[in-house]
């Protein structure tokens, strides 16, 4: 998924000269948090809220509110804006995104092609394209099972799951205390023979749980469905048995 995929356009600006009153105003109405600075086409800038809170005076300055307001009235943005930029471009990734907001520790990147800024994304953008990368608001269940660092032990279970003819709709691996885990969520609401086929595989299930179709509230997952799981796989062979809670992360 790339940032174009992603990206808020037309975006909404101001420039240099534009009064921190009337900023604070159009991020009120417009419900946004921040606001690429353009001289011209050219980004010269970017402030956002926190930014221009921090220009307003103290509640306990004392300044009459009728010069609280001149003040901000005539300040101008460019006094309190970033001005060395950090923007991507369109044809960046979604993930390229998310470490380089996490490194630099923002909450939002410019979006600029050929000199112009084209787009805006945000935190928020890239928890939507999470959402729907990782299938959270289409149904079915979502399963987690251990998984050996090998060639091959991933396919083998996608063959199992195949094999009991349920598609999977999203599928992420990850490594939590040296442990190779997948995440698993599959188009189906009854997922137990999937869970004692993967069983007699030797793979491992930490967790089941049912997802919210779009529209609901996220479930919690089922105790009773985890026991039900645990007890219907054989205990014989290595990696089967009960399902113990998700180790938190």
């Amino acid at each position: 998924m790339l940032v174009r995929d992603r990206m808020t356009t037309p975006v909404i600006t101001v420039g240099p000269k534009t009064s921190i009153h009337d900023a604070l105003a159009l991020m009120k109405e417009r419900r946004i948090r921040r606001l690429p600075v353009l001289k011209g086409q050219r980004l010269v800038g970017i402030v956002t809220w926190t930014d221009l809170m921090r220009a307003s005076p103290s509640p306990a300055t004392s300044l009459s509110v009728w010069e609280i307001s001149y003040l901000l009235m005539k300040a101008p943005v460019a006094e309190v804006m970033t001005k060395n930029v950090i923007t991507t471009s369109p044809g960046a990734t979604i993930e390229e995104v998310a470490v380089l907001m996490r490194r630099n520790k923002i909450g939002g990147l410019p979006v600029v092609e050929d000199g112009g800024v084209v787009g805006i994304i945000t935190e928020s953008d890239i928890f939507d394209a999470f959402i729907d990368l990782m299938g959270l608001s289409r149904g079915g269940t979502r399963l987690t099972v251990e998984i050996e660092n090998r060639i091959g032990a991933l396919e083998e279970v996608v063959r199992v799951i195949r094999d009991c003819q349920v598609n999977i709709s999203s599928l992420a691996a990850y490594v939590v205390d040296n442990v190779g885990q997948a995440v698993i969520r599959l188009e189906t609401s009854y997922p137990l023979h999937v869970v004692q086929a993967l069983a007699d595989q030797g793979v491992k299930v930490t967790h089941l749980a049912p997802l919210p179709q779009a529209g609901e509230p996220p479930a919690a997952s089922s105790p009773t469905a985890e026991r039900d799981a645990g007890e219907s796989a054989p205990a014989a062979k290595p990696g089967g048995g009960k399902l113990p809670p998700e180790r938190s992360m």
